[in-house]
């Protein structure tokens, strides 16, 4: 009976010890007396006790390795201070293990070097500008030489360029200069539509008023009346100033500028329908 209780024993810890779980997501690699036997795949998984070893369990997940700020110069000159981000994934676990002995290291500095390649031969305005064509530019410089690793660079984040402060003073400088500029653009077409509109304003209502003399010359006392309270007006609104300097000018003599100025303007739209008349006869 004893015989038969170890034998139980010794299968049920053989099973244990054989039975290897692997979780989803995850690979496994088994040597076997210290060479490469087998690749394990999430589930359960069997080993022979004592002679298989499992060396490795990984994710194939996509991962995250932040890459530190880094101190890079421009192909103009600039020290800048670069921070990002890589996003890979394992393809190969076989590859990532054998062909490279600290792989996280090696993407890091693998990364930071061609980071830094890509950033010199681009100015300052263009590093700004461009980060999407570098981001692209890096992918296809480090892909090649992380596939021989068994690795998958899936994309790659510039999160922050910090230039110098100085350099950041005159950016802000030069931001608010072409901000001003746009203001006084927009100020000064708001002038001229406005001067624009008022010359329009001030042309039709000379139109109005020759067409109601023309055909109503008794308004021109009227007008000669409203002319005056104008006047009238204007010169109690100056006489209130303090700073104002008043010019008086003769109500006779004004009324006869106005008056000369509405015949010159009734006269102007006479000569000019009939010249139309005259155009049309012939």
């Amino acid at each position: 009976m004893e015989p038969i209780i170890a034998i139980v024993l010794a299968l049920i810890g053989y099973a244990l010890g054989s039975a290897k779980m692997i979780n989803q997501g995850n690979e496994a690699l088994v040597e076997r007396l210290g060479r490469y036997h087998r690749k394990l795949k999430p589930g359960l998984n069997f080993i022979v006790p004592f002679l298989d070893q499992i060396v490795m369990e990984d994710t194939t997940r996509e991962q995250v390795l932040d890459i530190k700020p880094q101190n890079v110069i421009t192909k103009d000159g600039i020290y800048l201070e670069v921070d990002a981000v890589v996003y890979w994934r394992i393809t190969n676990i076989e590859k990532s293990f054998y062909a490279i002995d600290d792989l996280q290291q090696a993407l890091s500095n693998l990364t930071t070097t061609t980071l830094r390649e890509v950033i010199a031969q681009n100015t300052l305005d263009a590093t700004n500008m461009s980060r999407a064509d570098m981001d692209r530019t890096i992918l296809d410089q480090l892909n090649p030489i992380t596939n021989d690793w068994g690795v998958q660079i899936i994309r790659l984040d510039i999160q922050r360029i910090t230039p110098p402060e100085s350099v950041r003073n005159s950016m802000q400088e030069q931001q608010a200069a072409e901000i001003k500029k746009m203001a006084l653009i927009s100020e000064a077409e708001g002038e001229r539509q406005a001067a624009i509109k008022k010359a329009e304003g001030t042309r039709t209502s000379m139109e109005i008023i020759g067409e109601v003399l023309r055909s109503h010359p008794e308004t021109k006392e009227i007008l000669r009346y409203l002319v005056a309270q104008d006047y009238v007006q204007a010169s109690q609104k100056l006489s209130a100033s303090n700073n104002a300097k008043i010019v008086f000018v003769d109500p006779a003599n004004s009324t006869d500028m106005f008056q000369e100025l509405i015949a010159e303007s009734v006269t102007h739209e006479e000569n000019g329908k009939t010249s139309g008349n005259g155009n049309g006869a012939n």
